[in-house]
């Protein structure tokens, strides 16, 4: 493992609930010697990467980052474009939405919008989630082709519940599904209680794909509530997949989706 690929695994131990982290931690997280990983955090903090929090011995990601990511979010149309779509479907719905991207079996939500009802799901930016157990994860993954997917769960595949996939195959007929439909569900799989509808689209350009997503607690939400949300996330996935040139966004070929729970 290269120096930057160490460094960028100390970085993934940073998330929403663990902003600040010792070296006790990060040895705890990572399970590499206390000595290498002393080195490594000082040369990362040299290096602008990280920095200290005041005199105490904790460290945090560093403001440099903080700016890239800034810079990364305003340089990608795409990202723009679908922040305004979900920052407009999450007011009409009031249900909380995020934008999300795909990291190998996992999803991370890059950018939250909270709903405006009492009762609404929330899910702090950073934690990650199973791919093949959310909606947002199975609109990214249907994008692949179904030999890749197995590939990429051939050593390993959990299932949180009862509602999430049990098998490849199963995750496969799934995603067989999101292909037709251009849209993806989720019902108390991963987080229980809380339902999701997704869509993925990209810029070819770039390769950037990104998952729009809608939450909402599977108890309270209504058949009319779904159907608002799914129709407003197809349509705002077909009109940003012909602007960036989007010829893959499954959107694109949507059929009639049969949704859980209505």
């Amino acid at each position: 493992m290269t120096i930057i690929s160490t460094a960028a695994d100390v970085l993934r131990c940073f998330s929403q609930e663990r902003q600040e982290l010792t070296l006790t931690d990060v040895v705890a997280l990572r399970g590499a010697p206390k000595s290498s990983t002393s080195r490594l955090l000082r040369a990362m903090r040299e290096a602008g990467l990280l920095e200290t929090v005041g005199n105490s011995k904790r460290y945090r990601p560093s403001l440099l980052l903080f700016q890239l990511g800034q810079l990364y979010r305003a340089g990608s149309s795409l990202m723009a474009r679908a922040e305004d779509l979900l920052s407009d479907v999450v007011e009409e719905a009031g249900h909380s939405g995020y934008v999300s991207i795909r990291d190998g079996r996992e999803v991370m939500g890059l950018r939250y919008f909270a709903g405006r009802h009492a009762l609404r799901v929330g899910t702090p930016i950073g934690r990650r989630l199973l791919a093949q157990a959310s909606a947002t994860g199975r609109s990214l993954l249907a994008r692949l082709p179904d030999d890749a997917v197995r590939a990429l769960f051939a050593d390993e595949f959990e299932i949180p519940s009862a509602t999430a996939p049990q098998t490849v195959d199963d995750l496969l007929r799934r995603l067989a599904e999101v292909r037709r439909t251009g849209l993806s569900e989720s019902w108390d799989e991963s987080n229980r209680g809380v339902g999701a509808l997704a869509v993925a689209v990209a810029d070819p350009q770039t390769e950037e794909t990104v998952s729009l997503c809608v939450t909402y607690p599977v108890a309270t939400i209504t058949a009319d509530e779904k159907r608002i949300i799914a129709n407003r996330l197809l349509a705002g996935a077909r009109s940003i997949a012909t602007v960036m040139g989007d010829r893959v966004c499954h959107a694109l070929r949507a059929g009639e989706p049969a949704m859980q729970g209505t």
